[in-house]
């Protein structure tokens, strides 16, 4: 059935039908109008041309306050349960266009918290991925005078009071509804959503004003923010908004990359032989054999190696078009494909990594404690 998948914060199974999820989960999508709107300010992130941010809630209302002078926060975030990989800084790419163009505050939530409670893993385990997972987001170049970062368990005091007042809004029955909680689930998991709530309200804490808030992120999110949006009106902030984008392939085909398939997982910390051995493994639309392929063609719908160009390595859209040409016509063969794709990655992270280290110095200005209010 072309609705038989799962799209959780915490599971996504199944060969996911994103115009379904969009219906399904209520959001709008991202038409050639907002398009239009968004081209005021700077030519389309090639994640919005594409459609790989595809959806979003209210947007139009974060340009409405903005072509008004009301400068908006950008709000996103990471549950650290292990190293980072390139599906995890996808939307921090894009998240950073949006820093760039709008020239607005970042905060960026390390849900430690969230990770001890839904995974098996202690405290110290996410506390200190959390701090390393970092390295990642602030090695993509952040502005660091406006951008602040929040863990969970180190920042409680500031985020506690209010997530307290969220959860004073939140039932029971409403969280069993919207995550399928049930007799066996800890408590701490049924409080979760209230700490993740907590940042969309934070600037109008800071700014001592009713304060907008966009938060571009996957849409597995969204269940989250569904409950923030609704407990918004009764708290006096504004609801935030919402950009959300589809899930970033892993090489063995699938829907989205995942940490527990490591062979088909491209982390931030590979060495160049483990990516070429990783690349060297994708799944492709080639043809068995090589003079099939070049008869019959490949297809580039179904290759890994070319979602990977689609969604962060290619942002040439001719020469995207013209990769998938010449797959179909036979023209270019699965090796050279992963051949070119291999050293993109290597390049990338090459530059990442060196930025990476130099980020630990930098880090420690980006914490949230002594943000002035």
């Amino acid at each position: 059935m072309a609705d038989d998948f799962k799209v959780t914060p915490w599971e996504v199974t199944g060969d996911i039908d994103y115009d379904v999820l969009m219906k399904r989960f209520g959001t709008a999508p991202i038409d050639d109008a907002l398009l239009k709107r968004i081209s005021k300010y700077a030519e389309p992130h090639p994640m919005l041309r594409r459609g790989i941010f595809y959806t979003h809630r209210d947007f139009n209302v974060i340009l409405d306050e903005y072509e008004k002078g009301n400068k908006f926060y950008l709000y996103t975030g990471r549950g650290p349960s292990g190293n980072t990989h390139l599906g995890h800084i996808m939307p921090w790419i894009f998240n950073k266009w949006i820093q760039d163009t709008f020239d607005v505050n970042m905060l960026f939530q390390m849900t430690d918290d969230e990770k001890f409670l839904f995974k098996d893993l202690n405290v110290e385990d996410t506390r200190k991925m959390a701090y390393e997972n970092a390295l990642d987001f602030v090695a993509l170049g952040f502005n660091p005078d406006k951008t602040k970062i929040i863990v969970d368990t180190e920042n409680v005091k500031t985020l506690y009071p209010i997530a307290l007042r969220v959860a004073k809004k939140v039932t029971y029955s409403t969280a069993k509804a919207v995550f399928g909680f049930d007799g066996e689930s800890n408590i701490g998991r049924i409080f979760f959503t209230s700490m993740e709530s907590a940042p969309a309200f934070l600037p109008s804490e800071i700014e001592g004003k009713p304060t907008n808030v966009l938060i571009p992120a996957g849409i597995d999110q969204d269940p989250h923010f569904r409950v923030t949006r609704d407990v918004a009106p009764g708290l006096k902030y504004p609801k935030p908004s919402l950009l959300y984008c589809k899930m970033c392939p892993g090489l063995n085909g699938g829907d989205k990359m995942s940490s527990s398939d490591e062979n088909a997982t491209i982390y931030t910390t590979d060495t160049p032989k483990q990516v070429k051995k990783k690349v060297g493994r994708a799944f492709t639309g080639g043809c068995v054999s090589v003079d099939e392929q070049r008869e019959k063609g490949g297809n580039p719908e179904i290759c890994a190696v070319f979602k990977y160009n689609y969604y962060l390595f290619e942002h040439d859209d001719a020469k995207l078009n013209e990769m998938a040409d010449k797959c179909r016509r036979g023209e270019i063969l699965c090796g050279e494909c992963k051949v070119a794709l291999t050293q993109k990655i290597n390049v990338f992270l090459e530059n990442h990594q060196a930025k990476r280290e130099e980020a630990r110095e930098i880090v420690k200005n980006m914490t949230f404690e002594g943000f002035k209010w």
